[in-house]
């Protein structure tokens, strides 16, 4: 007999669409004729398939091992060396510090990526235990721009960052040292649009088809013979948009090959360094309020 407790992961769902994700080669009718039996069982009592489960209800299987891992694909991830450093952690999210070089998502390539590297330390902890949700990032950052990223480790946790992201009440500062002098603060309203054969962006004052608005906020901090130190706020979170956007106007990032000049500097000089927490309910809102900082002094390349 194996026995599942219920997390707040996998709450508010139907036992048997619960079943069908833990047995996930299994079809319905085995999962519906199995409940029918009693072969499975909800608090060791005959239960429903349409019976919604609740944190800390248990799932009672009396079948023998051989048919659930006929029955079950185990998701395993890709073991990988951790190189980013954590910033903030608790029960629902964690904050990293991603180097430069590190991709935030997995791609085709199969390369190491910002994701798996989460899971693998959490698995190691033994925190990643949930059989219908793995941790996710909230917010992406290109491969060789360090900094903070989100990831949820909860259901409930990403449902609400997302949300925040999306309503703009997670604010988002970097820094980045650009060409040339800017002396005063700017706002800059554009719109954006994405040519993915090149994976480039063009910045246009006109909105067009297919276009998307970027609002973009910058001020100077300190200059640096013929650079300037830049506080970069986003209100819109569009791709490669800060390089994009400080190249439109004639101040390309330091170290940015796509958008750039030549310069002695081997990487692109951005880093996500501020995040400013507010959005939450309920068990989350102890997040409002929250500001957690990473020095750019504190970046790291891959």
């Amino acid at each position: 007999m194996k026995e599942i407790k219920i997390t707040k992961n996998e709450e508010g769902q139907r036992l048997d669409r619960f079943l069908k994700k833990y047995l996930n080669k299994a079809n319905q009718s085995f999962i519906h004729k199995m409940i029918r039996k009693k072969n499975i069982k909800l608090n060791d009592s005959k239960a429903e398939p349409q019976t919604v489960l609740k944190a800390d209800d248990t799932v009672q299987m009396y079948l023998a091992d051989d048919t659930i891992d006929k029955f079950r694909d185990k998701i395993t991830f890709k073991k990988t060396d951790i190189h980013f450093d954590t910033v903030y952690e608790d029960d629902n999210i964690l904050v990293v510090n991603k180097p430069i070089g590190l991709s935030t998502q997995p791609d085709k390539t199969g390369m190491r990526n910002l994701v798996d590297e989460i899971k693998v330390y959490l698995d190691a902890k033994e925190e990643n235990i949930s059989f219908t949700f793995k941790p996710a990032v909230c917010n992406r950052l290109d491969k060789n721009t360090s900094g903070l990223v989100i990831a949820a480790k909860n259901y409930d946790a990403l449902k609400q960052t997302n949300k925040a992201i999306r309503e703009r009440k997670i604010r988002k500062y970097y820094m980045a040292k650009v060409h040339g002098i800017i002396k005063d603060d700017l706002v800059l309203k554009d719109y954006l649009i994405k040519n993915d054969k090149k994976n480039m962006v063009e910045i246009i004052n006109e909105q067009r088809e297919n276009s998307k608005t970027v609002i973009t906020y910058v001020r100077p901090q300190k200059t640096e013979g013929r650079y300037t130190w830049l506080e970069v706020e986003i209100e819109t979170g569009r791709a490669h948009q800060i390089r994009a956007h400080l190249a439109s106007i004639g101040h390309p990032v330091a170290g940015d090959k796509k958008y750039g000049k030549k310069d002695n500097e081997k990487y692109q000089v951005l880093h996500a360094y501020k995040l400013f927490f507010d959005g939450f309910d309920g068990g989350l809102s102890y997040l409002n309020g929250m500001e957690i900082v990473s020095d750019i002094s504190e970046r790291k390349i891959l």
